[in-house]
């Protein structure tokens, strides 16, 4: 059974970075292959918290709350870049004494693992990728209303007048109609939306979208060109990362591998955590195989 929020938290640590307090969690037998998680906007590590057991059991399995979510801090007044994070997760890995590590990425996570892949290509240590629904080709987004918002120069305003109701109703637009967010969930996600001041935040951190535009050939070029193995495991049903994505996705990533989650939406490891860890280790097979 996946944890709480409240023992998600009790069973993290807090690492300095930077002046920061960052929460992560650790799991698994230190000498197994490192897995990094990389979550999504605007929740936080706790997305994984339903693979959490499951991925610890075969790996060495890192995941930290990046900078303006979750349980770290929110700091105001300042940018919260892609390569920011990005340099976050590098600093976590080096303090874990990390050499070589696999990627799960989901959403926000997936632009900073094209980021990681995109440093990949100066000093190798990336041994492969999967990517879960996330907006990685700009032109095949298609974001909420209040997504857009927040990336607009109202999104200071959006953002302090933002409800648990408004966002429990985005959330449950962008989940499947067949596995809804329970209430357990969507008062996690607001939590952890809300934690120290975290609407404060929430515009700064949510021009990410414009970053991926301005960004868009290096973040794509590294999936384009990179010889390190690549799986999308992609919900369907989710309306702005879901079909379109897979498509785009098709068309420009080489030899792309897709594995399509009819009727699942833009939280597979939630929504359907089974199936996405059966795909996740038939990948993870396949990497293991073909390095042999």
């Amino acid at each position: 059974m996946a944890d709480s929020l409240q023992d998600w938290r009790r069973k993290g640590t807090l690492f300095a970075y930077q002046g920061h307090e960052v929460f992560a969690r650790r799991a698994g037998d230190s000498a197994a292959p490192v897995l990094l998680l990389i979550h999504g906007f605007p929740t936080a590590s706790w997305d994984f918290a339903p693979l959490w057991e499951h991925l610890a059991a075969r790996w060495r399995v890192l995941a930290l709350d990046m900078l303006g979510f979750g349980f770290s801090a929110k700091p105001r007044n300042r940018s919260y870049p892609i390569g920011g994070q990005a340099d976050l997760c590098e600093a976590f890995l080096r303090a874990e004494h990390v050499t070589d590590y696999h990627v799960l990425a989901h959403d926000y996570g997936d632009t900073v693992a094209q980021e990681l892949l995109a440093r990949d290509a100066v000093e190798p240590r990336v041994r492969s990728v999967c990517l879960l629904n996330g907006g990685i080709f700009p032109e095949a987004h298609r974001p909420l209303l209040i997504q857009r918002l927040l990336s607009s120069p109202a999104g200071p305003l959006v953002a302090r007048l933002s409800t648990r109701a408004s966002f429990a109703a985005s959330m449950q637009r962008i989940f499947a109609r067949e596995r809804p967010p329970t209430q357990d969930e969507l008062d996690g996600f607001w939590t952890l939306v809300t934690h120290g001041n975290g609407r404060a935040v929430l515009a700064d951190v949510s021009r990410y979208r414009l970053e991926r535009r301005l960004r868009r050939s290096r973040w794509i070029g590294a999936l384009q060109t990179t010889a390190v193995p690549l799986r999308l495991i992609v919900g369907m049903a989710d309306p702005i990362a879901g079909a379109a994505m897979a498509h785009r996705y098709r068309q420009l990533v080489p030899l792309a591998d897709v594995v399509e989650l009819a009727g699942v939406g833009h939280y597979p490891q939630v929504e359907v955590p089974l199936r996405v860890l059966e795909a996740y280790a038939a990948f993870r097979a396949r990497v293991t195989e073909a390095a042999a």
